[in-house]
């Protein structure tokens, strides 16, 4: 019955049959820092900032999407705009020339305390979201724009003198789940790609470890990388699955736990299956709450 109505709510999802072009704009949590995503399958994407100094491209959360997009037998033209540390009003100010095109759908997201300056005020990521909001539909009124809501920090949250210090993991991700909520009905963009939620269930349903800092318990993946702060390879694929549901309309779990992506990263199949049914439930959820 779940599945019937998550398929249900899907149909009515705003999804033009002739999207074709994409465009991330973000940061290292788009591009996949700390983690074999970083690189993964770059030459399926286009890097609109070109090789780095080392002369790779990015792959991490567009290339995902976009392996997920052809098994399910979509064609997409994904594109990326990615610089780490920095939040939309950068990507406004420095790199307009590059993004301001007339794109069918746009997948963007700030920096992940909402403000670098001042931690947990989603002040910035509200006004700067409208104001690249409304270069892209200037460009192209019935974009579909999807804001990805980020997740908890561990570093954030378990050491001492930091923001979230001494709260519950979950949140700092239902803190910039609710700034990205601001900006979205502000900004009127289509909708929210619950990533930080998605991770939070990922805790509650016993998928993943809540603690890095403790050791991760066995049978669950750690979906921080080293530094308690990027995503691992788990993280970025929940993101990725997310994603896909939203803009696609598609539900994560018609993938399957023969998927390329977490075959090509060593994932088991129970792992695969546990964060697809993640992403499903998510996505049902926050459908049902109007995010």
């Amino acid at each position: 019955m779940k599945r019937f109505l998550f398929a249900a709510l899907l149909i009515a999802a705003p999804v033009h049959a002739d999207a074709r072009t994409i465009l991330f704009v973000g940061n290292s949590f788009t591009f996949g820092a700390g983690s074999p995503a970083h690189h993964y399958r770059a030459e399926t994407v286009t890097d609109l900032n070109g090789p780095d100094a080392k002369g790779k491209r990015v792959g991490g959360v567009p290339a995902i999407f976009k392996a997920f997009t052809q098994q399910a037998g979509l064609d997409y033209d994904v594109s990326v705009e990615t610089v780490g540390g920095k939040g939309l009003d950068f990507h406004y100010a420095e790199k307009r020339a590059l993004i301001d095109k007339p794109w069918d759908v746009v997948v963007m997201h700030g920096y992940s305390t909402l403000d670098q300056a001042n931690p947990g005020n989603p002040a910035l990521l509200v006004s700067s979201a409208k104001t690249i909001t409304e270069m892209f539909r200037a460009r192209n009124a019935k974009a579909d724009i999807w804001l990805t809501a980020t997740w908890s920090r561990a570093d954030q949250t378990y050491p001492p003198a930091k923001p979230w210090s001494g709260k519950p993991i979950s949140q700092m991700g239902i803190d910039v789940a609710a700034g990205y909520a601001l900006a979205a009905r502000n900004a009127k963009v289509t909708g929210v790609v619950p990533a930080g939620l998605a991770w939070n269930r990922a805790f509650a349903a016993g998928v993943a470890d809540d603690n890095p800092y403790d050791g991760i318990a066995p049978g669950k993946v750690d979906l921080w990388t080293h530094d308690h702060y990027h995503a691992s390879v788990y993280g970025y694929y929940l993101e990725a699955l997310l994603v896909f549901g939203r803009v696609t309309g598609k539900d994560p779990l018609i993938l399957g736990e023969n998927e390329t992506v977490a075959d090509d990263m060593g994932f088991s199949k129970p792992q695969t299956k546990a964060l697809q049914q993640v992403a499903h439930d998510q996505l049902a959820a926050s459908n049902q709450l109007g995010q």
